[in-house]
This record gives structure tokens, C-alpha cells and sequence, in this order.
């Protein structure tokens, strides 16, 4: 057996979920992305990562501004899909949308909702500290990630996981429960829930001037914005006048009493900078105009650059 699927997204994430669906026994009969947006230095007009993947299979491609005039309605409606998939799609479904499948539409989330809904789950939950994430596959309602449940996979968060790291793993995960989701979809065995909405928590869209780093924090926290700031936007910090940035460290459980900021040591076991609480011992940052370079770098090119006594500013 198999679905007749209108799939819709936008990055990477996505297009991993399309290819699995690709690699299927269903049939995509038409896929739904973000218009070409200029990036990079010469903001060329880019394709997004499901575009090129829905190119390379010959899929149908729609890309619409939005999906509220009558028009684009109309289209999506024609391709007579049995369910939708949406995974970081990137714009509003009118109700119309929602049901115009047979099955409606159903959304890949990244977190265990109700938990982190919104625009930036990963990161937020690296920055709360929660020691386990995951994915919920869930009916689309009207709200901001509110509707019905229909399967979750938990996935531990470790110390050392980036934004980036866990992105990866549930990308994977994702596209698994996706599948199986589908599968009970076909034989009559999902088993919606509704969430508490009393237990719901908001992952705000990341704001660049978060990423600034606050030296006058604990250690803990830091670091943690370090990890769910990377790769994008990267926490940063001034030092010299020059803009660093900051994308990987160890917590040093020391006590000092040094200004919140300063170098307190810059040897072979690393670039350590006091904070409020505790100390971070710098493994990998970048300065201006280089590329990102690890703790044993910066002794033998940058010792000049970073001197124990000068300090880092907010």
C-alpha cells in the first residue's frame, strides 16, 4: 500500500524527511518550498535544500508566497493528495489547506511537545539544559504547534551536543517516525492525543543579539548558549575591539577572583576566561577574517592576541 503525499519544506532538515519519503513505497506528487532567496556574498538567488533534492527526482515544484489567495489554494487542492507533510516549511496553512487532503496535514516537530513549540526547539532546549529532546509527529491544527499527537521518539541530549549535532540526530529520527507514522496512518492504528496545553513552552525564533555573550553569567549558562548558538547565529564576545566568535567549550570548575571577562590563563590546555560563576576554558573560536581555529592554534599564531590580564567585554 501506499499515500498520495503533497510534501512541503524548506532546509536541509526537510529534505532529508522528502528523500525518505522518496526512497518509499508512497508517492510525492508534488512538493511545496520557500521562493529562491538571495544568499551568500554575492546574494545569488538560491534554491532551497528541498528544491534542489525535488529537481533532482523530477517532482512537481510549487513555490507560492503565500497559500491564502484562491489561486495557489487551488492548485494544491488539485494535486488531490491523501495527506500533506510539513516539516519547517516556513508558511501559514489556511484552514482550507489543512483539509483539503483526505488525511489532512501532519507536521515534523523538533521536541516532545508540548514542550518547545515554536520556531527554534533545538536550540532552546540546548539552552534550558534539558538532558532529552525529540520528535512529535502531530495533526495540524490552527494553533502554533498545537495539534493532535500521533507518535514521539525521545532522543537524549548530551553534554557536548551543539545545535547543529542534535539537529543531525533528529533529522534521522524524524524521518523514522515519519515513516511509521504513515504506516499506522495506512492501517487504521494511529492513536492521536491531545497535549496539556498546561505543560506547553515556547521556543522564541533565535534573536542575533542573544548570541552576544554576558560574561557576567555562570559558566553553565555560557556554555550552553554557546552550544545551542551553533552554527547560527554563533555567540560571540568583543575583545580588543575586534568581534570573536565563540563555538566551543569546556566548564573549569575553578573559583577566581578576576573580573567576570578576563584571560585568566592561555597555555596548552587552553584559552580560560572567567565568568560570574566558575571559569570557560575556550577550545575553538574564530577571529575576524580567519577561519575557526582550536585551542592548540592559538598558542603557536594568536599568543599576542590573547594575553592573560586582558578581558573580554559585553
Amino acid at each position: 500500500m501506499s499515500l498520495t503525499i503533497i510534501f512541503a519544506g524548506t532546509p536541509e532538515f526537510a529534505a532529508h524527511h522528502l528523500q525518505a519519503l522518496i526512497d518509499s513505497d508512497h508517492k510525492v506528487v508534488a512538493v511545496y518550498t520557500q521562493p529562491d532567496r538571495p544568499a551568500g556574498r554575492g546574494k545569488k538567488l538560491t534554491s532551497s535544500a528541498v528544491k534542489k533534492l525535488a529537481q533532482a527526482h523530477r517532482l512537481p515544484i510549487e513555490q507560492p508566497i503565500s497559500l491564502k489567495d484562491t489561486q495557489a489554494q487551488n492548485i494544491l487542492v488539485g494535486y488531490q493528495a491523501e495527506v500533506m507533510v510539513v516539516v519547517a516549511y516556513g508558511l501559514l496553512l489556511p484552514t482550507i489547506v489543512l483539509k483539503a487532503p483526505r488525511y489532512g496535514c501532519l507536521n515534523v516537530h523538533g521536541s516532545i511537545l508540548p514542550r518547545w513549540r515554536g520556531a527554534a526547539p533545538i536550540q532552546r532546549a540546548i539552552e534550558a539544559g534539558d538532558k532529552e529532546t525529540g520528535i512529535t509527529i502531530m495533526q495540524m491544527d490552527k494553533g502554533l504547534d498545537t495539534g493532535d499527537m500521533l507518535l514521539k521518539k525521545k532522543c537524549s541530549i548530551e553534554n557536548n551536543d551543539s545545535a547543529q549535532t542534535l539537529h543531525d540526530k533528529l533529522m534521522k529520527l524524524g524521518a523514522s517516525a515519519l515513516l511509521k507514522t504513515l504506516d499506522l496512518l495506512e492501517n487504521n492504528q494511529l492513536n492521536p492525543k491531545q497535549q496539556d496545553d498546561t505543560l506547553a513552552c515556547y521556543a522564541e525564533k533565535i534573536n542575533k543579539q542573544e548570541a552576544k555573550i554576558n560574561w557576567q553569567d555562570s559558566a553553565k549558562n555560557i556554555a550552553r548558549r554557546i552550544r545551542a548558538f551553533n552554527p547560527v547565529p554563533v555567540a560571540y564576545s568583543f575583545l580588543n575591539g575586534d568581534r570573536i566568535k565563540i563555538l566551543k567549550t569546556n566548564i573549569i570548575d575553578v573559583t577566581t577572583k578576576k573580573p567576570a571577562g578576563e584571560i585568566i590563563s592561555m597555555d596548552k590546555n587552553g584559552l580560560v576566561v572567567s565568568c560570574g560563576e566558575q571559569a570557560l576554558c575556550i577550545k575553538t573560536l574564530q577571529v575576524p577574517g580567519k577561519k575557526a581555529v582550536s585551542d592548540k592554534e592559538l598558542l603557536h599564531g594568536y599568543s599576542d592576541r590573547f594575553v592573560v590580564g586582558h578581558c573580554f567585554s559585553d
